[in-house]
Formats: C-alpha cells, structure tokens, sequence
C-alpha cells in the first residue's frame, strides 16, 4: 500500500507490464493444489510442509540461482493445458486490479518439455488464458518465448526448430523471443547464431541482461544479438557511454526494482536506478518479474517505487509513455492506452489544482 499523497494516481494509472516470467506467478496454494491434482510428490523438505512455510521461504532468497531451484521445483506441478490457463488466468485476474492494460509474458517451454509437457501444450494452455483476459478483462497480452541459457545450446536451436515448424512467430501465437536463467557464467555471444535464426522471421527479440552480471553483458546484447529490448538493465548505469547510447536510442529496459532487492542484486529499494535513468532519459517500465516468489505484483512495485523516490506525477507520465510506446502491441492498442493515461494525468493534475485553490 502506498504511503505517497499520489497513492490514489498510482492506483488507477493504466500500467504495462513487460517483464513477468508467467511460471513466476504460481502461488504457492495453487502449487499445493497442482501437485494434489496431478499426483505430484513434492520434495521430502521441511520447506514445503504447507503454502505457509514455502511462502516463507521464499522471502529468503540469496541470490539468482537460489531463487531458481525454487523456480523451477515449482512448475513441475504444470502438467495439462488446463494447468497453464488456470495458471495465467490467475495472474491476469490480479493484473487487472492492478490496472495493468497490456502485459507481454515470458514463458520457459524448455522446463517443460524437459519433464515430458510438450510445447503445444504449455502454448495451448497460455493461449487460451490470453483469449479469456482479452474477452473478460480487456487486457490485451503478447506472448514471449525464452531459451534457458543454462542450456546446452543445441537444446535451445531445437526449441527453435519446434517453434518455427509451428509457424508460431509468423502467425501472431508469438510476438517476442527472449533468453533467460543463469546470466553470469553465459555471456550473449554464445547464441548469437540462435537469435540471428529467429531475427529473420521478423520476431522482437530481447534478452535478460545487466542483472548479475556486468554491462557488458547488455552491450553485447545489442551488438552481437541485435535485441531491441533490454530485461533488467541494472548494470547499464554503470556506464555512461551505454546509458546515452539506450537514451539517443529510446531502448526500454524492462525494469524489476524490487525483484532485484529480493534476489540481492542491490541491497536496498533506494539503489535501483530509478533515478539515474529518469536523469539520463533512459526508457525503463517498472515491472514485478515473478511476483509469486517475491511477494510484490506490480500495482505493489509501483507503490514501493514511489515511496522510495517521491516521483512526480510528470516522472510516471513519462515512465508509462514510453513503456506503452516501445510495447509490442499494436498502435491502435497505444493510442487507446495513451489517451486514457492522459484522461488519467489530466483528472489528477485538475484535482490537485482545486485542493490548491
């Protein structure tokens, strides 16, 4: 909940979300009632004795990999194409009331096939999730495919070949392909062969990066992989020739501020480049990355933003914009957006106006 006087803007801002792993988004009830349905033993762990505990547990994260052996523990309760859509119908519900209008949605088909759930029907499942949020609550969503870079990378050029036999990129099922997991020891140049193969279908790419590991990582992301798109993007203010460079360039970096306190990449709210990015005119959304495992959806990360920085209702105008500007849906879709966040600003700015008089 907000403490700022702007609490009442934040909470009807129309937002975007655009970094949100959708398997992060599996609380741990439904996990218990996934596993329950599908004879799913869980791990003999004191740690998953009851939703409690687990919930616990993951507010007690020490760094990425931790958080990903929880991760990836939890999705092996998705089994059926009815788990997937129950699963993002569960998030869609919350980013509803959270206001958040469009949402671009990773998914890991890898960890799935890896457990015997074919990719058609993890796609199957997250498509049929997205029609529903579209029919029933107006979100319009984008799905984004990711290779795990942990992977060996012919693994990945097979996920590749999978979804390119299914014409996924070229026919709307997909509008992005990411990369994600373990970054430090993985650096970009690995799987520029890959991202140069789906860069030909014409599909957005973008690429975790910047967030354990150095800036670097991010410059090669946009040499050698050609992304548009930076995920994370922490490390970039580390170098200011890179951060005027994503300025003159308008790259969004899709930023998870709190996610990045959780896993201990910085050790406060207050060392997020919020800041420095407002500053040097660096394009960033504010996202909640998997909010499941760090206790913050994304209407809550905006409240914790503006508590630590006492943003300026000009300061969201402007992060909002540009997020819903660099977004992957369609310009009707962004104007739509953009005139109801300038009803939004325009409402507000008038009350404070009267409250003055």
């Amino acid at each position: 909940m907000c403490k700022s006087p702007l609490h009442d803007f934040i909470a009807v801002l129309p937002k975007v979300e655009q970094h949100l792993h959708i398997e992060g988004t599996l609380e741990p009830e439904l996990l218990f009632s996934l596993a329950e349905k599908n004879g799913i033993a869980l791990p003999d762990d004191p740690v998953y004795a009851s939703p409690a505990t687990l919930r616990a547990r993951y507010q007690n994260f020490t760094c990425l990999d931790d958080f990903l052996h929880y991760y990836y523990l939890g999705m092996s309760v998705l089994v059926t194409e009815a788990d997937y859509e129950t699963l993002a119908w569960a998030y869609f519900e919350k980013a509803a009331r959270d206001q958040v209008r469009h949402a671009e949605v990773f998914f890991d088909p890898q960890a799935h096939t890896a457990r015997g759930v074919s990719y058609d029907t993890v796609v199957a499942g997250l498509a049929a999730g997205k029609k529903r949020a579209e029919a029933e609550l107006g979100i319009t969503v984008e799905l984004i495919v990711c290779i795990l870079r942990h992977l060996p990378v012919p693994e990945s050029d097979a996920l590749v070949d999978t979804v390119l036999d299914r014409g996924h990129f070229i026919d709307g099922t997909l509008a992005g392909f990411g990369m994600v997991s373990s970054e430090k020891p993985f650096p970009p140049e690995l799987f520029e062969g890959i991202y140069a193969r789906v860069a030909r279908t014409g599909t957005h790419l973008t690429s975790h990066a910047g967030e354990e590991a150095p800036a670097s990582f991010i410059t090669a992301s946009l040499d050698k992989l050609k992304v548009e798109r930076i995920d994370h993007g922490l490390a970039a203010a580390q170098d200011p020739a890179l951060m005027a460079s994503l300025a003159a360039n308008r790259t969004l970096l899709t930023l998870c501020p709190w996610s990045n306190v959780a896993l201990r990449n910085i050790d406060r709210l207050e060392d997020a480049p919020v800041r420095a990015f407002l500053d040097a005119g660096v394009r960033f959304s504010v996202n909640s990355d998997d909010p499941a495992y760090f206790g913050a959806y994304v209407g809550e990360v905006y409240c914790r933003v503006q508590d630590t920085f006492n943003l300026s209702v000009a300061d969201w105008d402007w992060i909002v914009r540009g997020a819903v500007e660099e977004s992957w849906c369609s310009a009707e879709r962004k104007a739509k957006i953009i005139a109801e966040l300038d009803a939004v600003v325009a409402e507000f700015q008038e009350k404070t106006a009267a409250v003055k008089a």
